[in-house]
C-alpha cells in the first residue's frame, strides 16, 4: 500500500508543474551588454541562508515541543544492542535514498523520465508496482543470511524507486531541494520522539495507520478510476495530501518503535537482526512525505503566479 501511494502520486505532482523561468537581468549600451550576475547571486544566496536558518529553527522548536509534549515519561537509555540496530536500520535507510537520488538523476538526464511520462499511466502504474512490490518482497522474505541476494533485491528496489520518482527532476531544483530538507526535518524529529518514548508507546497505532494508508491509496486512485466532479477530485486530492502527510509522519513514529522492538527480541534470540528490511519502510515513509512536500510547494508555487 505504501508504494502504491507512492507510485499513483508522482504524476499528480507533475501535472500542475510550475513553469520555470530564468530572466536574466542586464543593461544595455549601444555596443556591449552588461549583466549584474554577482549582485543577483550574492543577494540570492544571502535569502538561501536566511531561509535555512529560519527552517533549521523551525525544525529544531519542532522537535523539542514535540518531544516535550509526546515524550512527558521518557523511557531509560537506549541498550547498545538497541542503538547499533537503529544505527544500521538508519544507515541502509540514507544509503538507499541517495542510491535512489543518484539513480533517479541518472534516468532523468538519460531521457528515461520523458518516455515514462509519455506512456500509458496505467501501464507506469503496473510495471513500477509490479517492480517495487516484488523487489520489496524479496526484501521482506530473504533471510538475512543470504547476504548477497538480500542486497541484490534491495537495489532492485531502490532502482525501481528511482525510476518511479526520476519524473520529478522536470520540477525546479529549488522545490526538489526544499522538499528535501523539510523531509529530513520531519523524520528527524518524529524519529527522535519515537526513539526516546517509553518501549512499545507508539506501537498500538499499527492498525489504525494501516487503515490510513488503505484510505490514501484508494484517494490517490480515485481520480484515475473515477468519474468525480471538481468537488470530489478536491476532497480525494486532500485527503490524499494532507492525509498521506498525517498517516506517513505516524508510519515514522511506529516503524522507529518497531525497529527497537526488534533490536530487544533480536537480543534475546526471538527473531534475527535484519536491518535492511527495516530500512526498506523507512525509505517509504519518506519518499511519500517528500513527495506529498514537493505537491504542496508546487501547488504553492503555482498559486502566486
Amino acid at each position: 500500500m505504501r508504494a502504491q501511494s507512492n507510485n499513483v502520486n508522482i504524476r499528480s505532482v507533475l501535472q500542475n508543474r510550475p513553469t520555470v523561468l530564468s530572466p536574466t537581468l542586464f543593461s544595455r549600451s549601444s555596443r556591449s551588454v552588461t549583466t549584474d550576475a554577482q549582485t543577483i547571486t550574492a543577494s540570492s544566496s544571502q535569502d538561501a541562508w536566511k531561509r535555512f536558518g529560519i527552517t533549521a529553527a523551525v525544525v529544531a522548536g519542532t522537535v523539542i515541543l514535540a518531544e516535550g509534549f509526546l515524550n512527558r515519561d521518557t523511557r531509560d537509555r537506549l541498550s547498545p544492542a538497541e542503538q547499533s540496530y537503529l544505527h544500521e536500520s538508519f544507515m541502509y535507510t540514507g544509503a538507499g535514498l541517495t542510491l535512489t537520488a543518484v539513480a533517479a538523476r541518472s534516468l532523468f538526464r538519460s531521457g528515461v523520465a520523458f518516455r515514462i511520462m509519455s506512456a500509458n499511466p496505467w501501464v507506469v502504474l503496473g510495471v513500477s508496482l509490479v517492480g517495487s512490490i516484488g523487489s520489496m518482497m524479496g526484501v521482506f522474505y530473504t533471510p538475512p543470511e543470504q547476504t548477497f541476494q538480500k542486497h541484490v533485491f534491495w537495489l532492485a528496489f531502490n532502482a525501481c524507486q528511482a525510476a518511479t520518482l526520476s519524473p520529478l527532476f522536470f520540477l525546479s531544483p529549488a522545490i526538489l531541494s526544499r522538499a528535501a530538507l523539510y523531509t529530513c526535518g520531519v523524520v528527524g524529529s518524529l524519529s527522535f520522539v519515537g526513539a526516546t518514548a517509553k518501549n512499545d508507546k507508539y506501537l498500538y497505532m499499527g492498525g489504525p495507520l494501516l487503515a490510513g494508508v488503505t484510505v490514501v491509496a484508494l484517494s490517490s486512485l480515485a481520480p484515475l478510476a473515477l468519474p468525480l466532479g471538481m468537488r470530489g477530485l478536491a476532497v480525494a486530492e486532500a485527503l490524499s495530501l494532507y492525509g498521506g502527510l498525517a498517516v506517513f509522519g505516524g508510519l515514522v513514529l511506529y516503524d522507529t518503535q518497531k525497529i527497537l522492538q526488534h533490536a530487544r527480541m533480536a537480543e534475546m534470540g526471538v527473531i534475527p537482526k535484519d536491518p535492511i528490511k527495516e530500512s526498506v519502510a523507512l525509505e517509504l515513509d519518506m519518499i511519500n512525505i517528500f513527495i506529498r512536500l514537493v505537491q504542496i510547494l508546487a501547488m504553492r508555487q503555482n498559486n502566486r503566479k
